[in-house]
């Protein structure tokens, strides 16, 4: 770790703050606002951070930040990846490798995501990674930013972990896994030899059976998101409709969940969006 430039990056970040707005970032504007821009408490809840800790990072008395308080800072202001290496050198972080994105939420991507407020939806990455989410889809599918190694990826819970199939119908169970496995090899084939989707693929060789089986037969991801249907300990069955955004270099996806009007799914997805996560 190199040496925090404290005033530089605290001037980064105050210019940064006063140039985003409410409506940037999914916040209501309200009528007393008098500041231009973000206040510094919303600017700490978009990071996940304490306002006490990002106003001495702007004031500049704070701590260094460390790098992952650096890349919750690039998400939290919904900088590009060039401000995001900017902001990582200011903090005294060598720059996170630009091969395939990883973490870093591309910023058209946050602002959709910021307007989705009442409609389960989550960006997640190749790896089956999720990497934000909206309420209703913590309340639907609960808090899947939360895992940590290997478990960060839908992939490798899937099939190593009985209690992520919980959530799905038994008699979907065979078309899950085989879409799963599709998926992984299109990052597999994309990402090659050195990557962590070759990594991920090894991981869950040892481990699964049926991973093994199903990757043997290197299945072709389909081209389209088809409906999925959930079990919900509070709401019971659902069946959704997935509309998916790709980022431009598709690495990561932005997936909306919608349910049919008038269905019971429509009315259990109100009740979710009322009972929270």
């Amino acid at each position: 770790m190199g040496t925090t430039d404290r005033a530089a990056l605290a001037a980064f970040l105050r210019a940064r703050r006063a140039a985003l707005q409410p409506e940037d970032v999914g916040l209501p504007r309200g009528r007393r606002r008098r500041t231009g821009g973000l206040r510094r408490e919303e600017v700490a809840a978009l990071c996940d951070m304490s306002a006490d800790y990002y106003s001495r990072l702007e004031q500049p008395r704070g701590p260094n930040p460390s790098e992952q308080m650096t890349a919750a800072i690039a998400r939290g202001l919904h900088l590009s990846l060039e401000e995001r290496d900017h902001v990582f050198r200011l903090a005294g972080h060598a720059t996170p490798r630009r091969v395939r994105r990883g973490d870093h939420i591309d910023p058209g991507i946050m602002r959709i995501l910021d307007r989705l407020a009442d409609t389960p939806a989550q960006v997640v990455n190749h790896l089956g990674e999720t990497l934000k989410q909206t309420r209703p889809a913590v309340a639907l599918m609960g808090d899947e930013t939360a895992f940590t190694g290997w478990d960060r990826s839908l992939h490798h819970r899937w099939f190593t972990d009985p209690a992520a199939r919980l959530a799905r119908p038994p008699e979907d169970h065979a078309e899950h896994s085989r879409l799963l496995v599709a998926d992984l090899h299109g990052a597999f084939t994309r990402d090659g030899p050195g990557s962590r989707a070759t990594e991920l693929v090894g991981v869950l060789r040892d481990a699964s059976a049926e991973f093994r089986s199903l990757w043997r037969k290197r299945p072709v991801p389909g081209g389209s998101c088809a409906p999925k249907r959930y079990l919900h300990p509070r709401v019971g069955e659902l069946e959704l409709h997935c509309q998916t955004l790709l980022d431009p270099d598709h690495s990561q996806r932005l997936l909306v969940l919608t349910a049919v009007p008038g269905t019971r799914s429509h009315t259990g997805l109100g009740l979710l969006a009322v009972l929270g996560p």
